[in-house]
């Protein structure tokens, strides 16, 4: 009789999970983003059948990010009190409803508060999801697992560039209403229908997941408590816990800083990547989607890569720093480049490819330093502040193109904002960022060997 591997038991337990949870909440993330970035492809004829400036698109654009800013951290914790469950769906009712109510807008306040409760609705949303794939998956594989699900970051663009051309190119004057009108109305309708299906397929957490044995609950529990045991030796014996300490946790700020850096970068040129193709001389709106899906498919498969090379190797600092130099050195490019679409895609290629393969090791950053509530509470910090900058990027680019007639110097802008994660992320100790490789090395500090005998 053959004895049962346990590394294999464990490994088809994570996938059995992995097959439950992920492929649906990319789903329910692929229209969460969608309703937040098809404003880009509304622009193309929005702004003309409004007569809103490029500064009032660019603030409107951004807006959207103040209210994500201040809603974020209370949304987190509402779902740490009402259960991810509840709340998701809830997060996606309102979120559709306000994306749909985009076709009343008719003047640029109108466009600003809509834009504004649609940031507050979606608070929480990508935070919450995060920390709720926490309480399923260890850190050593957290990066993968935000790299599957974080896919759904370019899938979004990829499937939905084109969708969302191919809407404007064929709805225009339906029943009445203007293709921009049409695009938000049917981008949000599944959204709506989703929010119900998430009430009865997902589970707070193991303990609730019937379609798991309890051998296999007991393997997760295993793994998640050796992650907290190693992360409260990693910090010197200071559980990182309560809120109180995440607020005072200098650490933490820092990840929102470069989380920040990154953000300007990463939704100036999302915002307005539509625009820039047009400016760049293709008229044809299902033409723009196509190529504005290209970058996105290039990011794709360097997010994937890059998040498993980083858990292979147990390493995350230069898996982000590296693909940042990369993003601003395409941004600055494609800038110079702009008066020929094809240099000008070929170098957004390149920025995406960088831009995007970072950001699924960099968030399974906040898991690692935290847990608990204060876990909760610090993804949402990092995440609401780093977004605060969606708020800057696309209003800097839309003063700049009033001011100056061109997109070339907020690109400019954009990239050094970029570049600025590469040595930011060095001032987080690898110890911190590694904790599984460092509790695996035999010379640690006497402070963490005597966490480990007992001896505190």
């Amino acid at each position: 009789m053959t004895t049962p591997d346990p590394e294999k038991a464990t490994g088809a337990v994570y996938r059995k999970i992995t097959r439950r949870l992920i492929p649906f909440l990319i789903l329910c993330y692929f229209f969460a983003y969608l309703d937040r970035v098809n404003i880009g492809f509304a622009k193309l004829h929005m702004q003309d059948a409004l007569n809103f400036s490029d500064t009032v698109y660019g603030v409107g654009a951004g807006i959207f990010f103040i209210g994500y800013f201040l809603f974020e951290l209370p949304s987190n914790l509402m779902m740490q009190r009402f259960g991810p469950r509840f709340w998701i769906a809830r997060i996606m009712i309102s979120w559709a409803v306000l994306s749909a109510a985009m076709i009343f807008v008719t003047t640029p306040v109108q466009f600003y508060v809509l834009r504004f409760l649609l940031g507050v609705a979606e608070a929480g949303f990508f935070p919450g999801i995060v920390f709720y794939l926490t309480l399923w998956f260890p850190s050593w594989r957290s990066a993968r697992t935000l790299g599957l699900f974080i896919l759904v970051t370019p899938l979004s663009t990829i499937i939905g560039s084109p969708l969302s051309g191919f809407i404007l190119k064929a709805f225009e004057g339906a029943e009445g209403l203007h293709n921009w009108q049409w695009l938000f109305l049917v981008e949000a309708v599944p959204s709506f229908l989703l929010a119900f299906v998430v009430l009865r397929y997902l589970d707070n957490d193991v303990k609730s997941a019937r379609w798991l044995t309890e051998s296999e609950k007991h393997i997760v529990a295993r793994d998640l408590d050796t992650d907290r045991q190693r992360s409260l030796a990693a910090n010197a014996g200071k559980p990182p816990q309560s809120l109180k300490l995440m607020f005072r946790n200098g650490y933490v700020w820092l990840l929102a800083l470069i989380f920040f850096s990154f953000n300007i970068g990463y939704y100036g040129i999302n915002f307005w990547l539509p625009s820039i193709i047009k400016t760049s001389g293709v008229s044809d709106d299902f033409h723009i989607g196509l190529l504005a899906a290209l970058p996105y498919a290039f990011g794709a498969v360097f997010m994937v890569w890059n998040s498993r090379h980083s858990d292979l190797h147990s390493e995350r600092r230069w898996h982000i720093a590296i693909p940042a130099i990369i993003g601003a050195v395409g941004l600055t490019l494609s800038a110079y480049c702009s008066g020929s679409t094809f240099w000008m895609m070929a170098w957004i290629c390149l920025a995406m490819s960088g831009t995007l393969a970072l950001i699924p090791t960099y968030i399974s950053l906040p898991g690692t330093l935290l847990s608990g509530t204060a876990a909760a509470a610090g993804i949402a910090l990092v995440n609401s502040v780093g977004n605060l900058a969606g708020f800057f990027g696309p209003t800097v680019l839309g003063w700049l193109k009033d001011n100056t007639g061109s997109t070339n110097t907020g690109l400019y802008i954009l990239a050094a904002f970029l570049l600025l994660c590469a040595p930011l992320i060095f001032l987080l100790p690898a110890r911190l960022v590694n904790p599984r490789r460092y509790a695996e090395k035999p010379a640690e500090t006497d402070e963490v060997s005597s966490l480990k005998r007992g001896s505190v």
